[in-house]
């Protein structure tokens, strides 16, 4: 063997050592996972390109993760699979002990928990609903299923739940009768009619909830979710970033301008409220 072939590759190894002393260590990489506000396909058509945006503006590689309904990726969180999401299951008092940190939210009306049938069902009362199907996203979903089932059971309205996945699902078994209504979140019932074309006839409104918070793990470093925090938070202010929301927006049925701010926990107060008086079963 060559003393100048030797040369190399003592120089390739001594490079390959320094590297990481260097700062070219590999990017850091975490996965994000955001409630299934939409079928699978929607929503990763939604988050896609802004978490890829996110990822090169913050030098942090962001990968999606979402599970078959909501409350399969909300699973994936609480089994600490995941580090960042955007999400309005973690504010009971047992999973803020998590240790979960809001950083940001979505610039967009507040929503509010709603029950809706179609607009020519002869259903005009909640008390017609007792004893009838109604669909949910989900048993984790808070606006869509937590906040009217807690108020029908305030009611005494006994209602036969049916669990559909995810929001345009339990909209497709209410357009297709096999259920009489459906729990529902004010923005995604706006989105879907002006998607789908659908209208519907609201039964009952809960009072507003901000949109969903981005969150990060207690594990991640402070410099990695300020760097994606400022980078979802300034996207609104670059043209490109402009585009991919709006075009993001679109795809789902919201305003052009729902862009990202930065937000606390102490925001989400009204979902804390909720808490304390809902039925455990709810937490």
């Amino acid at each position: 063997m060559s003393t100048r072939f030797l040369r190399i590759v003592s120089t390739l190894a001594l490079a390959s050592t320094l590297l990481p002393c260097l700062g070219l260590a590999q990017t850091p990489s975490y996965t994000f996972s955001p409630v299934n506000q939409y079928d699978i396909k929607l929503t990763a058509s939604y988050w896609n390109p802004i978490i890829a945006y996110v990822s090169e503006k913050s030098g942090v590689q962001l990968q999606l993760k979402i599970g078959r309904t909501s409350a399969d990726t909300t699973s994936y969180v609480l089994a600490k699979e995941v580090e960042f999401v955007f999400t309005n299951h973690l504010f009971s008092p047992e999973r803020e002990a998590l240790g979960w940190k809001v950083f940001g939210r979505r610039q967009s009306s507040a929503v509010q928990g709603q029950i809706v049938v179609p607009v020519d069902s002869p259903i005009t009362d909640l008390a017609q609903l007792k004893g009838q199907e109604v669909a949910f996203a989900g048993p984790e979903a808070f606006i869509v299923y937590k906040v009217p089932y807690a108020y029908l059971l305030s009611k005494g309205i006994n209602v036969k739940v049916v669990f559909a996945g995810n929001q345009n699902a339990a909209f497709a078994q209410l357009l297709s009768g096999k259920v009489m209504a459906s729990g529902a979140n004010s923005q995604l019932t706006q989105g879907y009619t002006q998607r789908e074309g659908k209208q519907f006839r609201v039964l009952w409104s809960s009072e507003p909830y901000l949109d969903l918070a981005l969150m990060a793990s207690g594990k991640v470093p402070e410099k990695d979710v300020k760097a994606v925090a400022a980078a979802f938070t300034e996207m609104f202010k670059d043209a490109r970033g402009r585009d991919i929301l709006s075009r993001a927006s679109k795809e789902v049925g919201l305003p052009s301008d729902a862009y990202f701010i930065p937000a606390t926990g102490a925001d989400y107060a009204s979902y804390r409220r909720f808490y304390q008086s809902a039925p455990a079963s709810l937490h």
